[in-house]
């Protein structure tokens, strides 16, 4: 038999942090729970799969309307056509809400009781569910203490919604520890909650499939549901089935070798045609970080306006309808070191010393900020024009403008002369 073991599906969830970019895929991200769902429903039907189990947070929460839960039914449907029955867990997101007590639900669907633990049967199988869903959103008590004695001769899946021990990102709903699971004897837990894919192959095997598709770059990489083989009461096979539809991605650039922003433009490019090539066909929302020691520093670190701009034009000539920035940070560093500053006899030199002391010396802020106002005044004015940030030092925020910009503005100067 084969079982496709999924969670975390969060219907109409939003997606976040390209909305606010008039180039964003906007239909894209307002359908993109549902069309990775959708997506999972047909690989069960084409896959003629068994059973599914939805390990909790189906939804996002209370709807907004009854289109949300219409979506579903109708994703039901077409498994109860196929003669695929779901057996269906709320966790912390979808706990018993109004919604959720009301919606009629097609009879190829079974849902777990919060009251306390119940089992499911397939008897042509020999497969007994297990399984309890949350009663309220802020479930703090181990859930798994209370399931039942595994059936003897069967093939037992404990479904649980569960923050599970060590899991220290999520929070600490129905927590729990990998040796009580164990411990009930079942063959397979079908977790949810976390959402990382984890799998754990002991006295049983524990996994979390993670979320169905990434709603923010916090949630990148592939993601999707688990597809479940089993032959004479063993697991010989557990299948990652990615499903979603905007795949999240962070792109870190060593640009440690450009001289120039547009030499550092072009190892960017160089890195978004790389990944676009090992994705394949899945669109993809990426936060660009350039990184490394460079002598490019300086200007990258005055002109971070424009270096976004230039990443989102490179990302439409790769990309096309495929590729999108969600975000371009500067992670660079000054090339020269403090130790060769310090060499010089200019005033690079002079400023280098007045860094350094400014933040151990709260009596010499004040002193450091004259200084810097006179240096202000001196600067050319392409330098000015390059580094907006030294409008700070002219309105006296001198404290953490020092650590933030210190080797930036050091790193210019040096190169202006």
């Amino acid at each position: 038999m084969r079982f496709i073991h999924a969670a975390d599906i969060h219907l109409d969830s939003p997606l976040t942090g390209l909305a606010a970019y008039a180039d964003a895929p906007a239909q894209l991200l307002r359908t993109a729970t549902r069309d990775a769902f959708a997506n999972l429903v047909t690989v069960a039907v084409e896959e003629k799969v068994d059973f599914m189990v939805i390990a909790g947070d189906l939804y996002d929460g209370n709807w907004k309307d009854f289109n949300t839960g219409i979506f579903f039914v109708r994703q039901m449907g077409r498994l109860k056509l196929a003669g695929i029955p779901v057996y269906l867990l709320y966790g912390n997101h979808d706990a018993e809400s109004e919604m959720t007590k009301t919606l009629t639900l097609p009879d190829n669907v079974h849902r777990f009781p919060s009251k306390q633990a119940a089992t499911f049967t397939l008897p042509a199988l020999k497969v007994a569910l297990h399984g309890r869903s949350f009663k309220d959103a802020a479930t703090l008590e181990n859930l798994a203490l209370g399931y039942p004695d595994p059936l003897e001769g069967w093939f037992n899946i404990g479904v649980l919604h569960t923050a599970l021990e060590g899991n220290a990102a999520h929070a600490n709903y129905a927590p729990c520890s990998i040796a009580e699971l164990e411990a009930r004897g079942y063959q397979y837990w079908a977790l949810g909650h976390v959402h990382e894919y984890r799998v754990w192959r002991g006295a049983s095997v524990i996994a979390f499939p993670g979320n169905l598709q990434g709603r923010h770059i916090r949630e990148p990489g592939p993601r999707g549901a688990l597809m479940v083989s089993v032959e004479g009461g063993d697991i010989t096979d557990i299948e990652r089935l990615h499903v979603d539809v905007l795949r999240w991605h962070a792109l870190d650039v060593d640009v440690a070798g450009a001289a120039s922003m547009a030499e550092a433009l072009r190892m960017t490019g160089r890195g978004l045609e790389q990944l676009v090539g090992e994705t394949g066909a899945v669109p993809l929302a990426v936060r660009v970080t350039l990184t490394g020691a460079t002598p490019a520093h300086g200007e990258l670190f005055g002109l971070e306006s424009q270096l976004r701009a230039e990443v989102l034009a490179q990302a439409a000539v790769i990309g096309s309808e495929r590729l999108w920035i969600e975000k371009v940070r500067l992670g660079t560093s000054p090339q020269l070191l403090a130790t060769d500053l310090s060499a010089r006899s200019d005033a690079v030199a002079d400023l280098q010393a007045l860094l350094l002391k400014a933040e151990f010396d709260p009596v010499f802020m004040q002193s450091l900020e004259d200084d810097l106002m006179q240096l202000v005044g001196k600067l050319p004015l392409e330098v000015i024009a390059a580094l907006p940030s030294v409008a700070a030092v002219r309105e006296g925020h001198t404290d953490s403008l020092v650590r933030s910009i210190g080797p930036a503005l050091l790193d210019h100067v040096a190169k202006a002369g």
